[in-house]
């Protein structure tokens, strides 16, 4: 009897998108006589976007905003559904990406195009948006977003976090990646505490507040909800019951290391199959954890997609 696997991997950022890895996954394991579930999954970072319109369905919309250095871009936002729920990626508009290595500037960069593209996305009809904050440029606590963005109260904001880092660590734990020195941090520190203060509502203290720079605490101070965006994605996938159904799962992200089990999705997932009682297996771009995790059956590398199928069908040719 053939075994079911739910094929349920992150992007290989800036490399393989995850619908891309589930697929070769999935192609592995079938061919080895496997049965496989393909479930590409986000957790608020780069792609949440991609995997909620492949899952609920609807529609990309583009618009004329700014990109991190108050350049203008076209950026585009998902509309789900029947159009009354948007999904907006930071990353599409504030990203890291979106500049050269040399003109990173935490200091000067801000989400002004994110603020834009929620206005967008209002616009367009949406009463409800999602805002995926992964992958951000920016460390302005959402100074930047709120100019931008004239909020109405007939508009709910629900921001998917990747991280549960507090706000007033924001600058110490995600500003040096983004191109800040240690002087830089210091200062960048100092602006948020003083924004904090200024805000209608002090994120301070609060989870997830920090994520994209302090925007989500930015966004927070003005109304909106903050939410785990592993598991608001895992349930919008109806990731439990297709788990019910699943003998084991396969996994990956592009690099697996000590903050993938903290907030990001592979965590989530380890959580979930440890209390299905399900096996999970992993395959990565690199493993940088060094001893393999409990939760976890196997860590596997590959490095491409031919090699992602091949792991696939060693794993589906082990498990039937």
């Amino acid at each position: 009897m053939s075994r079911n696997f739910l094929v349920a991997p992150d992007s290989f950022k800036g490399t393989f998108d995850a619908a891309a890895v589930a697929a070769a996954i999935a192609a592995g394991i079938e061919a080895a006589g496997g049965e496989a579930d393909r479930c590409p999954v986000a957790d608020g970072g780069e792609g949440t976007m991609a995997v909620l319109l492949g899952a609920l369905g609807g529609e990309r919309r583009s618009a004329r905003v700014h990109d991190p250095l108050r350049r203008p871009i076209e950026a585009s936002f998902g509309l789900l559904g029947g159009g009354g729920t948007a999904i907006v990626e930071v990353a599409q508009a504030s990203g890291l990406p979106l500049l050269a290595p040399g003109e990173r500037d935490p200091e000067r960069a801000d989400t002004f195009g994110t603020g834009e593209l929620i206005a967008a996305a209002v616009a367009a009809g949406a009463k409800r948006v999602l805002v995926a904050v992964g992958g951000s440029a920016t460390t302005d606590g959402g100074r930047g977003a709120i100019e931008a963005l004239r909020q109405s109260d007939a508009v709910t904001i629900e921001v998917l976090c990747d991280v549960r880092t507090p706000y007033e660590n924001a600058a110490r734990v995600f500003a040096p990646q983004k191109g800040a020195s240690p002087e830089a941090v210091e200062r960048l520190t100092k602006k948020l505490d003083a924004f904090a203060a200024e805000l209608p509502r002090d994120p301070r203290g609060l989870p997830m507040t920090g994520a994209a720079g302090g925007l989500s605490g930015g966004l927070w101070a003005y109304g909106a909800t903050l939410r785990p965006g592993a598991d608001f994605v895992l349930d919008a996938l109806d990731f439990d019951a297709r788990l019910a159904r699943a003998d084991a799962v396969v996994s990956g992200e592009g690099r697996f290391d000590s903050q993938s089990l903290e907030g990001k999705i592979v965590g989530a997932i380890a959580t979930r199959c440890a209390a299905a009682g399900k096996p999970l297996h992993l395959i990565v771009g690199q493993n940088g954890m060094g001893k393999k995790p409990d939760v976890i059956s196997s860590v596997i590398t590959a490095s491409s997609l031919e090699e992602i199928r091949a792991t696939g069908g060693e794993l589906g040719r082990a498990n039937t």
